[in-house]
């Protein structure tokens, strides 16, 4: 990237620059993709650093590549107009990648240090040369071939550290090196790298407006659209991947302020279908101040200064709800200054604090050292702090950011707009962005989380908001109204309908949540069949907006405070398995060996747990507790011709009992396991050396019994933990195998199951092959079921390596 535009800048004094415009900004828009995917997929040792450098040069060159693609196409043909086009995300990234640079030095991390500097450097020297011919664009080449020579070195030794295996190591190529020195960063989303990047996109928004009333750009036009808009979808990807880090009130503040980086860009392209300025809804404005009040409240138990940030955003807001123009106004714009100040103290704070040892104080810890006194509140803490109740999750809960959004979109629609210029009202980027898209991410988060219900109400509720929102203030039908729109409407209620019938079963506030929620709709179909009350509209989005914003209050404590300070309410129907009985069935995750542990404790203390396997989950229960054994088979109401089988970790346990079984059935258990191959072979004496007792009488046949070895390292663990175990199908007798954690706990409830080991979707849909060996010596073999091991397979084995 930075030979290409080194190339650009020395040929820039020829009448026709080497590389055209446009070509240059799509080979930029291309290698900011790649950045992105380098930041994002870091290496262990420089975190931070690595993917702070990697994120920001990303969006430069995304905003840089789109201005240039506008000015090879023409856009910008006014004098001065490239120059105001560039010069607000230069300055922003000028000071920005000085500070990672500051910070890289004083970590000792040369390389990332250089670099930084040099693009910061060239950036600089490209502001000088658009406001001084003094400057000549090869200064601006010499820096960018800086970081060509030092990527070059780096390159270079790492291809010689590969080449002659780890045995020449150019100095500061060597990622390996001091790796043991690292600080050991907590998994429970403690520290969020990704924070820094979006601090810098905050920068760049605000750099915008703020050179505009500094008098360093001219005028507010469709060039800095290309900042505004990369920063505000960078945004939702640091969104994102802060809840990826466990960072729930980050990536809430990151989502808001996305939210104004598109209604800034949307205000911009307005210009050029209007000469005027766009008005902004007064009461809209008020409410997103407020929840920006609420969100820093919460901050500030996790970090003062965070809160203290965060405060910069409220006035922000109320300068916006003072001044009809908006951002067009000096007093939002001076607003921009200060968070342009503030962001740029907060990226030294953040990304200092993550690298270095001794930290700059920011007041974390003090609020929580109070609140620690008080037997009122108390903060949730712990590693399983974000963990859903079905299973584990790569993602915190964004529920936060749902109900948020509904309360904006809802107060966004309370303007009613000129039927004859709908988009002179800034309401779009508000219903679409909050309502809609960041709605969908909130949905996409329920889903992974196992909340089917809640996704689903969030993601119809997000095609409603973006299809009302561009139809009613898009002007797609302007004054005009269609049946076909009432049709799409009343489709729309209908599937509501069925998840406010579906809430019955889940709390007491999404019941409310999804019943106002028709409210709205019907004011969507009455407006479209020109049956509107006079004040109807304004008084559903009330509603709605107010049952939203306690669902927000709620899902904020819940998610910081232990307890229910603001509860959700119990479940107005309450049916065995569903919703009730929540706390009396564990749901651990499989990848921690503490949970296995934990599954495996509750099995010699008499418990029957649902596992994972090879195939598909399965119910079990411990040989040497009768009781338990019992309660499985009876509980399961367990068919005559299915009976339960028995499970070993390896052919070890059954060692002392060698002798009881023929040379050809012990060969082919130890040609055919691990695998999903169930070998159903003589019941002996053999039973008697797995410590069974009296579970005995409910294993298999009076004649037979099924035993595997399976091919999971999770279940073989926890064999060799609890010892033999029996295993029955989680399912009712009858029923389809199950497939997933959740249906575990569905299926069968919690007088069956008293825990779920949670390994999300299972590997294979359908169950193991069931052998039957009893005529195993006279060389036949039979089959019960045929799984996912087929016939001919299992003929194979018996065939290599017993017959000759």
């Amino acid at each position: 990237g930075s030979l290409l535009l080194a190339v650009h800048f020395y040929s820039l004094p020829r009448a026709s620059p080497l590389i055209p415009s446009t070509a240059l900004g799509v080979l930029l828009l291309i290698l900011s993709s790649l950045l992105a995917y380098a930041g994002i997929r870091r290496s262990l040792r420089d975190a931070s650093l690595f993917l702070s450098l990697c994120l920001t040069i990303s969006v430069f060159w995304c905003g840089y590549g789109v201005v240039f693609i506008l000015g090879g196409q023409g856009v910008l043909n006014d004098t001065g107009d490239f120059r105001n086009a560039l010069v607000p995300g230069l300055v922003t990234f000028t000071l920005a990648l000085l500070i990672i640079a500051v910070v890289g030095f004083l970590c000792r991390e040369v390389i990332l240090a250089m670099i930084a500097s040099a693009v910061s450097l060239a950036s600089a020297h490209e502001v000088a040369t658009h406001y001084s011919t003094a400057f000549g664009s090869s200064a601006v080449a010499c820096n960018y071939m800086i970081v060509c020579l030092v990527g070059g070195y780096f390159g270079l030794g790492r291809i010689l550290y590969f080449l002659t295996k780890e045995k020449i190591a150019l100095p500061g190529t060597d990622l390996a090196t001091k790796r043991t020195h690292e600080p050991i960063q907590s998994t429970s989303g403690s520290v969020n790298h990704f924070a820094v990047t979006g601090l810098i996109l905050n920068m760049l928004s605000a750099s915008v407006f703020g050179c505009k009333l500094l008098g360093v750009t001219g005028k507010l036009f469709i060039g800095q659209v290309p900042w505004l808009w990369a920063a505000g979808i960078y945004q939702i990807g640091i969104c994102i991947l802060s809840y990826r880090a466990m960072d729930v009130l980050m990536a809430t503040f990151f989502g808001f302020t996305s939210i104004l980086k598109f209604a800034e860009g949307y205000c911009l392209l307005y210009l050029i279908w209007q000469p005027e300025e766009p008005s902004f809804p007064v009461p809209f404005l008020v409410v997103f101040s407020i929840l920006f009040v609420v969100l820093a409240l919460f901050l500030t138990l996790k970090s003062p200064v965070d809160g203290l940030y965060l405060l910069f955003y409220v006035a922000y807001c109320i300068a916006l709800a003072c001044r009809p123009k908006g951002f067009f106004e000096g007093g939002p714009q001076g607003m921009d200054v200060a968070i342009f100040v503030a962001s740029a103290l907060m990226t030294l704070i953040h990304l200092y604090n993550v690298k270095a040892s001794a930290k700059i104080p920011t007041g974390r810890g003090a609020v929580k050292a109070l609140l620690a006194r008080s037997s009122v509140l108390k903060l949730r803490e712990g590693a399983d702090l974000h963990a859903p109740y079905l299973g584990y999750s790569k993602y915190a809960d964004a529920e936060v950011l749902g109900y948020a959004c509904s309360v904006l979109a809802s107060f966004a629609i309370t303007m009613t707009g000129n039927p004859q210029a709908p988009l002179a009202t800034v309401v779009i980027p508000w219903v679409v962005v909050a309502g809609g898209i960041l709605k969908l991410l909130g949905g996409s988060v329920a889903f992974a989380r196992g909340k089917t219900l809640e996704s689903s109400a969030f993601i119809l509720y997000a095609v409603m908001w973006i299809i009302w929102g561009l139809a009613r203030y898009g002007g797609l039908y302007g004054t005009t109204r269609s049946f076909h729109a009432a049709v799409g409407i009343i489709a729309f209620m209908l599937f509501n309908g069925f998840i406010v019938f579906c809430t019955l079963f889940l709390n007491i506030a999404w019941f409310f949540y999804s019943l106002t929620f028709l409210l709205i709709a019907i004011s969507f179909l009455l407006d479209a069949i020109h049956a509107l009350p006079a004040g109807y509209d304004i008084a559903a989005t009330l509603i709605f907006g107010l049952v939203s914003f306690y669902c927000f209050l709620s899902a904020l404590f819940n998610s910081v405070f232990e307890g229910s300070c603001l509860p959700m309410g119990s479940p107005i129907v309450q049916l065995s398995g569903v919703g009730g009985g929540m706390t009396k069935c564990l749901h651990l995750p499989a990848r921690k060996a503490s949970s296995v542990k934990r599954i495996a404790d509750i099995l010699k203390s008499g418990g029957t747990c649902g596992i994972p396997t090879d195939t598909v989950y399965v119910l079990v229960a411990a040989c040497n507790r009768p009781d338990a054994v019992e309660k499985a088979h009876q509980s399961k109401r367990q068919a005559q011709d299915r009976p339960m089988s028995l499970w070993i970790s390896s052919l070890k346990q059954l060692e002392p009992a060698k002798h009881l079984f023929s040379p050809v059935l012990w060969d082919f258990m130890e040609a055919a396991w691990p695998s999903p191959i169930s070998l159903v072979i003589p019941r002996g004496e053999w039973v008697d050396f797995l410590g069974m007792k009296d579970s005995a009488k409910y294993v298999g046949t009076p004649q037979s019994v099924a035993i595997r070895i399976p091919d999971c390292s999770v279940t073989t663990h926890l064999i060799d933990l609890v010892g033999p175990i029996v295993v029955t199908s989680a399912n009712p007798t009858g029923e389809a195998d199950t497939t997933h954690h959740n249906q575990v706990y569905a299926k069968l409830g919690n007088k069956v199951v008293d825990a779920v080991l949670c390994d999300g979707p299972s590997p294979e849909n359908i169950a193991s092959t069931v052998v039957d060996c009893t005529k195993i010596d006279s060389g036949n073999i039979g089959f019960f079921r045929v799984g996912l091991i087929p016939k001919s397979q299992v003929k194979l084995i018996l065939i290599l390596f017993l017959l000759p």
